[in-house]
């Protein structure tokens, strides 16, 4: 696939991103209503907080752990991924960071006095940055490894950081599904520039007679 057609798919995830938030706020209140009976008036389930705290660290930790085992063992796969996958939570952390700038909405306990944040933290709702690099992570290791029993569980993960977004009162739904769309598009692109570009040289195929 052509990176222009990437790129186009990836504007119009902005646009669609923009006008699901606005239609949203037109409709009413059904993204609160679902956050509400999410969200508990004393968030401190220990699972949850371990789910939102482990995120970043896990997305940014796990490629410098694959390209560290990758070096020491000379796997090239490995430092692909590993390359990868840092260009994914790049480009992710970049659309993501556009995107809150662009749609600049305001946490969800700063609108609703009934959404109960276990802390109030600085910075925009839409989309969910740390739901965004979790799934960029989980699809970057289900097109590099193609293995359902390694991209399954990263995509548990992943869901469950995405709930426990919402649980702890810091995003609305449409944050979550929208910062997972992200994450997903970011690792998608990132995967088709490395092979398109830091594929390495092409074996040149043998000679065979009729």
């Amino acid at each position: 696939m052509r990176i222009g057609t990437i790129f186009l798919r990836l504007t119009f995830l902005f646009i669609g991103s923009f006008l699901l938030n606005q239609s949203l706020l037109a409709q009413g209140q059904g993204d609160y209503k679902t956050l509400r009976g999410i969200n508990p008036r004393y968030p401190d389930n220990p699972t949850y907080k371990t789910f939102t705290a482990a995120a970043y660290p896990v997305a940014i930790g796990l490629p410098i752990g694959i390209m560290a085992v990758s070096l020491i063992t000379d796997n090239e796969q490995g430092k692909k991924i590993s390359y990868e996958m840092m260009g994914g939570i790049v480009i992710t952390a970049a659309g993501t960071g556009l995107l809150k700038q662009l749609i600049n909405r305001p946490r969800p306990y700063e609108t609703y006095a009934d959404i109960y944040p276990d802390s109030r933290e600085s910075g925009n709702a839409f989309p969910s940055g740390h739901t965004s690099l979790s799934f960029s992570t989980a699809t970057t290791l289900l097109l590099t490894t193609k293995k359902w029993y390694i991209a399954a569980p990263a995509y548990l993960w992943g869901c469950g950081v995405g709930y426990s977004r919402m649980y702890l009162g810091q995003h609305y739904p449409s944050d979550v599904l929208v910062g997972a769309a992200t994450g997903a598009a970011g690792a998608y692109l990132a995967h088709v520039i490395r092979k398109k570009w830091f594929n390495g040289p092409r074996k040149r195929k043998l000679f065979q007679l009729p």
